[in-house]
């Protein structure tokens, strides 16, 4: 693993600025309805406000609603299944805001992201969700892969010739090891392909936080763990990634216990293959996705 420490924030700088943002909407929708009220608006001048300010009380009660479950299933450690419509409205509707609000308060883009990863690792976690390998899609940036190299991995990773220059290497051992799909992507629309071609029921995705947050939103409903790349060269060049962080992502949404019995089944002398994660898998599943943050 490489000695590079990536971009760590806190959770409630998001749901800080989420709060901000529902109450400069809140005070729009105030703002309106005293506009409605003025004695120099014609009438229909006065319908259309008031049909705005209903729309904007609508998506703050959504809002909030979605927030307060957000809030409660961080500190509960449990989903609120009637409120996972509210909750997409607060992060998906709300996001654009966030981030507007964010610039105006100078706090860099990357922060606001990173802890808006956290937020949505954290709610993903809790659900609990478990899928077969082979519904589980690794996609990762192909800024991984080494700036030299001459052979494409986009579109078919298994051009990667396994010399250990870059880590596209240990994609594939991901892959080979645990049975999932695996994609390289240079960026939203090949991502996004891979997604509709694969069909997958749950998502590990490496990038930056730019591209990680449009990924979570576009991939709605689909659950994704992001884990952000490390870029000791900068953006765009030779990232790469933690180890530990992807495969505890990995074993979070598959059954890596069910995975070690059958491979203990099987008769020896076949490899390493026999063994999940290197024998690393316990003490990894033990501690789940909870390191798995941007």
């Amino acid at each position: 693993m490489y000695n590079v420490v990536p971009l760590h924030t806190h959770k409630r700088l998001f749901i800080g600025l989420l709060v901000a943002s529902l109450m400069v909407v809140g005070l729009l929708a105030l703002s309106i309805w005293f506009l409605i009220f003025s004695p120099e608006r014609s009438f229909v001048y006065k319908l259309v406000l008031l049909a705005v300010a209903l729309m904007l009380l609508v998506i703050i009660m959504l809002a909030g609603f979605g927030l307060t479950a957000i809030v409660l299933t961080i500190i509960r450690a449990k989903p609120f299944a009637l409120l996972q419509g509210p909750t997409r409205v607060a992060l998906n509707t709300f996001f654009p805001l966030v981030l507007m609000l964010g610039r105006l308060l100078k706090i860099d883009m990357d922060r606001i992201k990173s802890s808006f990863i956290e937020v949505n690792n954290n709610l993903v976690r809790v659900k609990q969700i478990t899928v077969a390998p082979e519904q589980l899609l690794l996609l990762a940036p192909h800024c991984l892969q080494n700036s030299d190299c001459v052979h494409k991995v986009t579109g078919n990773v298994d051009n990667c010739r396994r010399c250990g220059g870059c880590m596209v290497n240990d994609l594939l051992q991901f892959r080979d090891r645990y049975g999932i799909g695996v994609g390289v992507a240079t960026g939203g629309t090949l991502a996004r392909k891979y997604v509709q071609d694969y069909r997958p029921r749950a998502i590990v995705a490496i990038a930056c936080e730019r591209d990680l947050t449009s990924g979570i939103l576009d991939a709605n409903p689909i659950p994704v763990l992001g884990v952000t790349n490390l870029r000791p060269y900068g953006p765009c060049q030779d990232t790469r990634f933690s180890i530990q962080w992807v495969e505890e992502a990995i074993q979070y949404f598959i059954n890596t216990e069910v995975i070690a019995i059958e491979s203990s089944d099987k008769p020896q002398g076949g490899g390493s293959s026999s063994t999940v994660g290197g024998g690393r898998t316990g003490s990894l599943c033990q501690s789940g996705a909870g390191r798995v943050v941007g």
